[in-house]
């Protein structure tokens, strides 16, 4: 999934270099309200990407990380299935 994401992520940041440049290296020639509206739509592509870029999927969890307390991880890895229960 995270690999998935960062290629998206940089096809989106891609695109949006690439409007910005065709906006005021070719578009503003023939029509600079075009190509002003073509800048607005790039301005609007870097905070979806970061948006889509820090998504979590479904298998991605936030407390994947040791807090430390062996107490509680043990409790969130039984919770996560990852480990059974002392018996």
């Amino acid at each position: 999934m995270y690999a998935r994401r960062r290629h998206l992520y940089f096809a989106m940041m891609g695109t949006c270099i690439g409007l910005f440049v065709l906006a005021w290296a070719v578009v503003r020639i023939w029509s600079v309200p075009a190509a002003v509206g073509l800048c607005v739509v790039a301005m609007v592509i870097p905070p979806v990407a970061a948006m889509v870029a820090n998504r979590r999927g479904p298998d991605d969890r936030w407390w994947d990380d040791p807090s430390g307390d062996p107490q509680s991880d043990e409790w969130w890895d039984e919770l996560d299935g990852k480990k059974r229960p002392r018996q």
